[in-house]
């Protein structure tokens, strides 16, 4: 029986910095840049709950709109621990 071999649809580009040995290290952030990335992420939900609700998929926009408070949350826990004073 012959077998085609297929390629995947969606290739890696690059290597992936947490499952291949030997790539550099992932750096951490700074407390204010995880900060932004978490009102980022916040705001990002936000958006796909609304485009989900739009497109009438209500369950996906209860999950996403719901996923948004968490990021505030957290982004807020950040805060109140004492981020750094501006240069």
């Amino acid at each position: 029986m012959f077998i085609s071999i297929q390629r995947p649809a969606i290739e890696p580009t690059g290597p992936d910095a947490v499952a291949t040995p030997g790539s550099p290290r992932v750096r951490s952030l700074t407390p204010r840049a995880l900060h932004a990335r978490l009102l980022d992420n916040a705001a990002q939900r936000r958006l796909r709950g609304q485009q989900r609700r739009a497109c009438g998929r209500i369950d996906d926009a209860d999950y996403w709109l719901g996923a948004a408070p968490q990021a505030i949350r957290k982004a807020g826990d950040l805060r109140r621990e004492g981020l750094p004073a501006l240069p």
